[in-house]
């Protein structure tokens, strides 16, 4: 996790050599001696208030402005302004069109100057300033600080945090729309004062049953016309005001709510005061609930508190899924606008959510990972929803991860941040426990009942039918005869894991990868699920020629066929990524399932996070093994998780719940304990595992993956590196352990050979150091632009 303040000895500017987007002057700072040995000689640094995200002190009219351009490369490049200064002055934060080779692109002005690197008649000028006034600053902080943690450019940072409408030049402005409001003439007006316009005089009727007004569309959908409101703004008897179309203002209200606060259980009540404690201070807290224990409660009091003092409050969610009820939920207690900000939205939604939040109109902000990137006018407190989600890291591009920047950010403005889990991850645990975070937790369900036991089916020696035993099926009838739900759970879509020859072995492999090809029913056909290929179903075999092919394994289809099968009276609903791609498919289906009928419900991970499913009695997890035991040394962690947040869909209602864990190692360690004790029993132990191996959180990651279409490319780059890494660090008597380069555990995908080198420190600023100093030994080695290669800062995943 990143540390709250900036790093020291890292601001982003050092690492940002200063040229004109044409020129072809040497840099700032350039390499000496040989590549795999270079010695770095780094440019002036920005001001301390600069590299806080704040307005450096410039002429009204600077020679120099330096601005962050969309591209790969790690620097800044100089233009001279233009002769028209914008209306603010020219300050960090404006976004300009500015030349780029042959193409215009657009920038973001980080500084201006009275002198740069290059003689000012060798700079081109920018073409354009595109805005009124700078973009706001707590947004180009966040940005500043993510590229300098990350390592990543600062000109595809800014690019990668704008709405997409902003990338392409659009004003920041909200999109309005007309609502008509009687005058204080036409509240005057008598009811007959209009006889020879009867239809006026039912609009100005209709108008005056709504004080706040009526928008355009809701006055035409009753039949009346604009010439009739024309006709009435004539006369001075109604007046045309324009409201933003998202988060209009809302008219003062004598409550925030307008459903009343549950109450609370003690435990509930007491993480509520402790928060409520430092309401104006960076205040970290950890709510580790039980699932159902109400932790949605706790959130919306504390939102209430902040919006109450007229403040912003940020909510993250791991999932696009868990967005639309989350909102309802939301909406529905509070009378302030509610905003949402997910990769749903189109371009102009998002876009509008951005600037209503920005400007302080939407005081509650809800949205996924990238909503992290959302400035917000006066920021009140940031909750972090399933904060153990591996949802909220980015794994391609600029590989951030949202928990963590929320962490960064609210330290920054000095408000509370509430992070919440029933599993919560081992970082944030061991922060927790070492008393930098509040530990704050909630034992009890807001039912009754308490959460549900797992308990482990041992598949060896039975048969299986669509991957589901003997005792699971006998306990699926029983659950269903009772008129309840049923949750199957198995994370892999498809029919089958593959297609598999029995007379010779044979097994359907990927052409581009190292892996297997998953068989589909609907429609029939072989696909990679790492690149994406399809291949159509072979009629015989391709080796032997048999034609006795079979599915090996089972996926989310072929159980959902079993199922329909055996239990043919009761509706079967597969719920995945390949059967909810149609809009509100997903939501279509809870809301059938919320109706309480019995019912199958097959699904993938999709359904394990957040959801309510009030009426699902028992829960079936048709292989654990597949999560638990991989490479990964996460996998433990991650699989644990999972299987608790999907046995906690289980008994949430008026009916305990029943968890069924089929696995071929009931007598693993970890599983009995995460059985018998529960995740935080396992959390422990993973955690003195995790000290004595020296993983995190006890030490900190690096990891650099280089992938090429030639094998030898990939490792011959990868070799140099780590040679003139261990060199440097050696020079510098630095503590960072460099280990590789080894293969990639999937080693061949879409068709690419992937390496891995991966540094190791107990000290942050040290990693961070020697992560500097190989992004730019990479970026300055000519053979690095003929391999991809991408560094990974606190990765999550060895894959």
């Amino acid at each position: 996790m990143p540390p709250p303040d900036p790093l020291p000895g890292t601001a982003y500017g050092c690492l940002s050599p200063a040229r004109n987007a044409l020129s072809v002057a040497e840099p700032s700072w350039k390499f000496t001696g040989t590549p795999e040995t270079p010695t770095r000689h780094w440019g002036a640094p920005y001001s301390t208030r600069a590299a806080a995200g704040g307005q450096l002190p410039e002429s009204p009219v600077p020679r120099v402005l330096r601005v962050a351009i969309p591209s790969p490369l790690h620097r800044l490049f100089d233009y001279r302004p233009t002769r028209e200064t914008p209306a603010c002055g020219w300050r960090p934060g404006l976004r300009v069109r500015a030349p780029f080779g042959r193409r215009e692109v657009v920038g973001i002005v980080v500084e201006c100057r009275d002198q740069g690197e290059l003689p000012l008649a060798d700079l081109k000028p920018v073409l354009a300033c595109l805005d009124d006034a700078p973009l706001p600053e707590d947004w180009l902080w966040l940005c500043r600080f993510t590229a300098r943690y990350y390592q990543h450019p600062l000109g595809d940072t800014l690019h990668q945090a704008l709405p997409v409408l902003l990338r392409q030049g659009r004003a920041l402005a909200a999109r309005t729309r007309e609502r008509w409001a009687l005058t204080p003439a036409g509240h005057a007006t008598g009811r007959d004062a209009l006889p020879r316009a009867p239809r006026q005089a039912a609009l100005l009727e209709m108008l005056r049953q709504h004080p706040h007004g009526l928008a355009s569309q809701a006055i035409l959908a009753q039949a009346f016309s604009r010439d009739q409101l024309k006709a009435l703004a004539a006369k001075g008897l109604v007046e045309r005001h324009a409201e933003p179309l998202t988060a209009a203002p809302q008219p003062a209200a004598d409550q925030l709510l307008a459903d009343p606060a549950l109450p609370l259980n003690r435990e509930q009540a007491h993480a509520l005061s402790a928060l409520h404690e430092r309401l104006d201070a960076y205040h970290p807290c950890l709510l580790e609930g039980v699932t159902g224990s109400g932790k949605t409660e706790v959130y919306l009091q504390l939102i209430e508190a902040v919006v109450g003092r007229g403040r912003q409050a940020l909510v993250l969610v791991p999932e696009i899924g868990l967005t639309p009820q989350t909102l309802a939920r939301f909406r529905k207690r509070f009378r302030v606008p509610v905003v949402a900000l997910h990769s749903g939205l189109t371009d102009h939604e998002r876009l509008d959510a951005w600037e209503a939040a920005a400007s302080g109109r939407a005081p509650i902000v809800i949205g996924t990972r990238s909503a992290i990137f959302t400035p917000l006018a006066q920021p009140g407190a940031i909750i972090v929803d399933e904060e153990h989600d591996g949802s909220y890291k980015q794994q391609d591009g600029l590989r951030y991860h949202a928990r963590d920047l929320a962490v960064a950010r609210a330290h920054h403005h000095h408000i509370p941040l509430l992070l919440g889990s029933a599993t919560p991850s081992l970082e944030s645990l061991a922060r927790a426990r070492r008393g930098e975070w509040r530990h704050l937790p909630l034992t009890r369900r807001a039912t009754r009942h308490a959460p549900a036991g797992l308990e482990l089916l041992d598949l060896r020696g039975r048969p299986r039918l669509g991957g589901l035993a003997p005792p699971a099926l006998e306990a699926i009838a029983e659950t269903l005869e009772a008129g309840h739900q049923v949750l199957v759970f198995i994370n892999r879509r498809g029919f089958a894991p593959t297609l598999a020859c029995h007379a010779c072995g044979w097994l359907a492999e990927c052409d581009a990868c190292d892996a297997r090809m998953t068989l589909h029913r609907q429609p029939p056909l072989l696909a990679c699920h790492h690149c994406d290929r399809r291949r159509a179903l072979p009629e015989s075999c391709p080796e032997c020629g048999s034609i006795d092919l079979r599915p090996l394994g089972s996926g989310t289809e072929r159980t959902e066929e079993t199922l329909a099968e055996r239990f043919p009276k009761v509706p079967v609903h597969r719920i995945d990524r390949d059967s909810t791609r149609r809009r509100d498919a997903f939501e279509a289906v809870l809301a059938e399932v919320r109706r309480g009928e019995p019912c199958l419900l097959v699904g993938t991970q999709m359904l394990a996070k957040g959801h309510h499913l009030p009426h699902v009695t028992l829960v079936v997890v048709v292989n654990a093994d597949a999560g638990l035991y991989a490479s990964d040394f996460r996998a433990l962690e991650q699989g644990a998780q999972l299987l608790v947040q999907v046995a906690g869909r289980a008994g949430r209602a008026a009916h305990p719940g029943r968890v069924l864990v089929q696995t071929l190692h009931p007598d693993d360690p970890h599983l009995r304990l995460l059985a018998e004790r529960g995740y935080a029993a396992l959390a422990d132990r993973l955690l003195e595992e995790r000290r004595a191996a020296a993983l995190p959180p006890f030490r900190f990651l690096a990891l650099l993956r280089l992938e090429s279409a030639k094998e030898e490319a990939a490792g011959t780059l990868a070799s140099r590196a780590a040679a003139g890494l261990r060199g440097w660090l050696a020079e510098r008597e630095l503590a960072v352990d460099c280990l590789g380069p080894v293969p990639a555990p999937m080693e061949r995908r879409q068709g690419r050979y992937h390496l891995q080198l991966m540094l190791s420190a107990d000290r942050r600023s040290a990693l961070h150091e020697a992560s500097a100093w190989l992004t730019a030994w990479l970026e300055a080695t000519p053979e690095a632009r003929r391999v991809r290669w991408s560094l990974d800062i606190d990765p999550q995943t060895l894959s």
